[in-house]
């Protein structure tokens, strides 16, 4: 088993990652001017609580006067606050509160004026927390739309660009229902590279992806989908606002905190405690187990030859991962990354690796993530588990549980996307 100091070192530069986007620091120099008009606050996703309680003490600071509005979090990730209503909803599959935060959310920016301002909270979930079924589909059919793409495969990106084209409300839907206000969007990135209109499917923030585009990913990515979807997104009617709308003019979309940050943060708290760091990408995607591999193989240059980096050593990488489902076992993409770098380093002496959801839940379980070492594979073995099997199976969750060895500090209140940190000696 790994040393605790080296586990310890792990957490920390975690800690450091979550800390750089905390919501306080994230907004304080991205405060919008105080309107004329009224000032309505909305948002979804896993920290649209926290930015909501953050927002109101910058704005009271300021002494800008009254707020309302209407924010969208996942259950259990709410937090107090004064002047907006905080509602809770279903991830990573919709349910009927992600419905009725949907209608509260439009209706909360139904009657605004040109004077009036909307400061729009978008972060990653935000997609699953905002269901809303166009004419002619309903919730189940919304519900069967996210369960095919979240075993698919397909990339974050791939899948919001079909989301947007089956909802009301997402690829600046919402921000186009606030016309003719203004809209200020303050988006906490958990896609690669960082592109806002891929945030929560975009609710605010228009995307030049068409939906002839949507098709052809479906196409291109073998997505099998209900044939009432197909149907809608073959009419015309699921045509999404462009950015060259004029809806959107005068609306602004800032990015104040990403897993780009939130590394960098994480490799100077490394270095601060004597331990070089690299990091090889904020945007990695693929499939975890396909990740792992390029991981564990990086890794054991580095500890056998000191190539391409020297030892000691943290190598740091964000983005998302996707997994396709093979199994009925329990996990999400980090313990399933995890559980095949462990198969990678198996007896690598001197690797430790801690890899975790920014957002402090690791797919559907209440973990973060978890821990590997060069010792993980033969400790599994010792329990009387079968690695290779638990990976087939799609059960990464119940291996590291079964070790101990689950990371669970509970929902951060923030999303910036996967961590993932390799420690060599």
């Amino acid at each position: 088993m790994s040393d605790e100091n080296d586990r310890a070192l792990l957490t920390a530069l975690f800690d450091a990652a979550v800390a750089a986007a905390d919501p306080v620091q994230a907004l304080r120099p991205h405060m919008p001017a105080r309107p004329k008009g009224r000032t309505v606050v909305i948002g979804a996703g896993k920290g649209a609580a926290q930015l909501a309680a953050a927002f109101e003490d910058l704005w009271d600071a300021a002494g800008h006067g009254p707020l309302s509005g209407v924010v969208v979090t996942r259950y259990g990730y709410a937090a107090p606050c004064r002047y907006v209503c905080v509602l809770e909803a279903a991830h990573p599959v919709p349910d009927a509160a992600g419905l009725e935060a949907s209608a509260a959310l439009l209706g909360a920016v139904s009657d605004l004026g040109a004077e009036d301002l909307v400061v729009a909270f978008v972060c990653g979930g935000g997609s699953s927390l905002l269901p809303c079924p166009p004419d002619g589909l309903s919730l189940a059919d919304e519900q069967a739309l996210n369960a095919a793409l979240l075993a698919s495969g397909a990339p974050i990106s791939v899948m919001n660009a079909i989301r947007k084209h089956v909802s009301g409300i997402k690829g600046g839907r919402l921000a186009a229902a606030c016309a003719p206000a203004r809209v200020v969007t303050l988006v906490v990135s958990d896609v690669p590279g960082d592109d806002p209109a891929q945030v929560a499917s975009g609710p605010t923030v228009p995307d030049a992806v068409s939906r002839a585009d949507a098709l052809r990913l479906i196409e291109s990515h073998r997505i099998d989908l209900p044939q009432a979807i197909m149907d809608h997104l073959n009419s015309s009617a699921a045509d999404a606002p462009l950015p060259a709308d004029p809806v959107f003019a005068g609306n602004e979309v800032t990015v104040v905190a990403s897993a780009c940050l939130s590394l960098e943060a994480a490799a100077r708290a490394a270095e601060a405690a004597g331990v070089p760091a690299v990091i090889l990408s904020d945007a990695i995607e693929g499939e975890a187990r396909d990740v792992a591999r390029v991981h564990g193989a990086i890794a054991r240059e580095v500890q056998g030859r000191d190539r391409p980096f020297a030892k000691p050593v943290v190598i740091l990488s964000g983005g998302e991962t996707t997994v396709t489902l093979r199994g009925q076992g329990r996990g999400g993409r980090n313990t399933e990354f995890l559980l095949a770098l462990a198969q990678e380093v198996a007896g690598a002496t001197g690797i430790t690796a801690l890899a975790a959801d920014t957002d402090g839940i690791d797919g559907s379980e209440d973990n973060a993530g978890a821990f590997v070492d060069a010792d993980t594979v033969a400790r599994l073995r010792a329990a009387g588990r079968d690695p290779a099997a638990d990976l087939a199976n799609n059960d990464a969750f119940s291996a590291f549980e079964a070790l101990g060895d689950l990371f669970s500090p509970g929902p951060t209140g923030t999303n910036v996307n996967d961590f993932r940190a390799i420690l060599i000696r």
